[in-house]
């Protein structure tokens, strides 16, 4: 592939490194240090005048690090002449801050989709937005893709019993994203209406629909605390579930997460590794990881190429 480079932020290399391989390409050189006084220092260490980049980075880790170093590697690439400079962020940092949802709330996700616009960047790739309205607050093209295709090829091959299960969305936000695969497997769903009194605590949760003597399948696009789906499994293992999956596009697991996973009753917790998830599995066996480094690659190699990238939205590239 002539004219392309990608390039990896410190989020998450060895994500960077599947992509690259995928595509059988050497990732870019670049060295990120920080100076004494923490500023972030970025040095492109090859040519990339003319050339179509790519800079994978993710949110998340020490996010507000990463996101100041991914902004700085766009704009360094800019103004040495890059002809094209597409940002892969495969976990959007601040996606949850999109609306006001409170009197004096920011909107957070509409100041990184600036932030990203003035350093220089052409072209977004990300995955599972929290909403996807916020592709809208870009003014350059977005490419939301989805962890859908990846999650009903694990379900098929790694739950016996899917056709007799019923896919749950622990809340009304993700009530799209679960009837989506509910249809696509031809099952049933169900939903759990929440209701928070202040962030990353749940007050009280009501269940719709029935599980009786079924396979939960929770499904949603993060899980953070993890208080939401531990709730949400402890309701459907009472109301008569005989098993319960969760399923999570990007599994942050920050705080008391792991010790609530592993106190929890789920059979697995499958995310994707969009964030880097080793240290995670080590402290919790309930963690599986599905792979999506050959989607991206894919949304690359075909956004380089001039391709059309909506074939991704409904199939796992082989």
């Amino acid at each position: 592939m002539p004219n392309i480079k990608i390039f990896s932020g410190s989020s998450h290399p060895d994500l960077s490194q599947k992509i690259a391989d995928r595509l059988g390409l050497e990732l870019g050189k670049v060295v990120t240090k920080k100076f004494s006084n923490q500023e972030t220092c970025v040095e492109i260490g090859e040519s990339v005048r003319g050339e179509d980049v790519y800079i994978v980075q993710s949110g998340c880790g020490e996010i507000n690090d990463n996101l100041m170093e991914l902004l700085i590697m766009i704009n360094a690439c800019k103004i040495a002449s890059a002809s094209r400079v597409t940002a892969v962020i495969p976990c959007f940092p601040y996606a949850r801050q999109d609306k006001k949802d409170k009197s004096r709330a920011p909107i957070s996700a509409k100041l990184v989709a600036n932030m990203l616009s003035v350093s220089g960047a052409d072209h977004i790739i990300t995955m599972d937005l929290h909403a996807s309205q916020i592709q809208g607050f870009f003014d350059i093209p977005v490419d939301n893709l989805y962890a859908e295709p990846a999650v009903l090829k694990w379900i098929k091959e790694n739950i016996p019993e899917w056709k007799n299960c019923i896919i749950v969305s622990p809340d009304a936000g993700g009530a799209k994203r679960v009837t989506s695969i509910a249809d696509r497997l031809n099952v049933d769903f169900a939903l759990i209406h929440k209701e928070r009194k202040k962030a990353n605590e749940v007050d009280r949760m009501v269940l719709v629909g029935d599980v009786t003597d079924r396979v939960a399948i929770l499904v949603d696009d993060m899980a953070d605390t993890c208080g939401t789906i531990c709730h949400a499994a402890d309701k459907l293992i009472s109301a008569g579930a005989t098993k319960v999956y969760a399923i999570l596009t990007h599994g942050i697991f920050s705080g008391p997460a792991i010790s609530r996973i592993n106190n929890a009753c789920f059979e697995a917790v499958v995310v994707t590794n969009t964030i880097p998830q080793e240290e995670k599995m080590k402290h919790c066996s309930k963690i599986q990881v599905i792979d999506i480094s050959m989607i991206l690659a894919e949304a690359i190699r075909r956004t380089h190429n001039g391709e059309s990238v909506s074939y991704l939205f409904s199939h796992v590239p082989l």
